[in-house]
């Protein structure tokens, strides 16, 4: 089978050294560190075989994610963006849905206790945890010791197919009596980045109590999904700072209540202004850009009335903040760092929220062949108008 393969070469920078768990020449928990010259090819793969535990899935949607962009895209010395977990070649892409083409005879649905059929829709979780770690064993799977992630250290879903452990599937039946064949795989590719936007807000951020506002800098696909998290939960003023108009109108549509250009008007005075001075309880800094808005954000926290404010980091990027402490002492403000999706009863209330209407579909602004992913990819660097662009294998 035909697979979208990222290769790149093993060149450490001047005074990098491995971690503990890197591997010489094959992975590393700090790719822009490593990795030098990506290029993308077509390679032909054979088709998985699974084992007692094991699916085989038919892809049937995947979508374009920044990080699949942020490991092509490289800065003048030739080394990627993407900061994290990494070991090439590897087939890309995180964010599918498919249909069951084969289960192992230990390959439990988790919703039904029985074992998968063939013909289900499932979805799946792209971070494969032990259970065994420390974190794993506190509840925190998203930070496992032996972390591994489909479409940046294992094959990913840019193929016709694709094999998952049983456990970290899920059904999205759910969403065929709503949405329909055809919607419902388009709904499922979504569940994993509306997945990191819940886990972000609502997890890493403590949620919101009804009639609180919140400030979402950056209507990338998991700023925009956050924005319909929010306004599900109770949120009264979703505010999205964004300076692409058609991402803000996106974002209007599927939960933002206002939206701020912010190369055209000061974001933290139109914050202050909309909450009549109160400012956000969660500010979610999805930029990518943190050095560069938190001088805005700084300044809601400290001229706003709320206290306890919480700044939730959901964006990769290798850049450090200008934090001033003073601020988040006086205000009991907090800084969260957000990571991936699992646990917590994430990825299953995210599927019960779609399935009860909450339909994020209109984020998809483009789908392709997979024949097209390396040119849309590509693509993705430099345009901000497409905001998710999904793969239909």
């Amino acid at each position: 089978m035909k697979a979208v393969t990222l290769n790149a070469d093993w060149d450490p920078k001047p005074g990098f050294k491995l971690g503990a768990k890197d591997i010489d020449g094959k992975l590393t928990y700090l790719g822009s560190k490593v990795w030098r010259n990506p290029r993308i090819e077509m390679m032909e793969k054979q088709l998985p075989a699974i084992g007692p535990t094991e699916v085989l899935i038919q892809v049937k949607a995947c979508g374009i994610c920044g990080s699949d962009v942020h490991m092509l895209q490289s800065d003048a010395q030739g080394y990627i963006f993407y900061p994290g977990l990494t070991a090439f070649p590897c087939t890309l892409g995180h964010e599918f849905s498919g249909v069951v083409a084969e289960a192992g005879a230990e390959a439990f649905n988790k919703r039904t206790g029985k074992r998968f059929q063939p013909g289900e829709a499932v979805c799946a979780e792209e971070m494969m945890w032990c259970s065994q770690c420390r974190p794993c064993a506190d509840g925190f799977p998203n930070h496992c010791e032996r972390l591994q992630e489909i479409g940046f250290s294992i094959d990913g879903a840019y193929a016709k197919y694709i094999k998952v452990d049983a456990r970290y599937l899920w059904s999205i039946e759910a969403f065929r009596p709503l949405y329909g064949e055809e919607k419902m795989y388009l709904l499922g590719s979504l569940v994993e980045p509306a997945s990191v936007a819940y886990n972000a807000v609502i997890v890493r951020g403590g949620g919101v109590l009804p009639g609180e506002s919140v400030l979402i800098m950056g209507s990338g696909p998991v700023g925009i999904a956050a924005c319909a998290v929010l306004r599900r939960a109770g949120a009264a003023n979703v505010i999205i700072s964004e300076p692409s108009q058609s991402r803000r109108e996106m974002a209007l549509a599927l939960g933002a209540t206002h939206a701020i250009d912010p190369t055209q008007v000061n974001a933290a005075e139109a914050v202050l202004d909309i909450t009549e001075g109160m400012g956000a309880k969660i500010i979610l800094e999805a930029t990518g850009l943190p050095s560069v808005v938190w001088p805005d954000i700084e300044r809601i926290i400290w001229e706003g009335r709320q206290l306890n404010s919480t700044v939730v980091l959901v964006a990769r990027a290798d850049d450090r903040i200008p934090m001033n402490g003073e601020v988040f002492q006086v205000r009991r403000a907090n800084v969260a760092g957000a990571q991936g999706h699992s646990g917590h009863g994430i990825f299953p209330n995210v599927i019960n929220s779609m399935a009860a209407g909450m339909d994020l579909t209109p984020l998809i602004t483009k789908k392709i062949t997979l024949e097209q992913t390396a040119e849309h990819i590509q693509l993705l660097q430099t345009n901000r108008e497409q905001v998710k662009i999904t793969v239909l294998p």
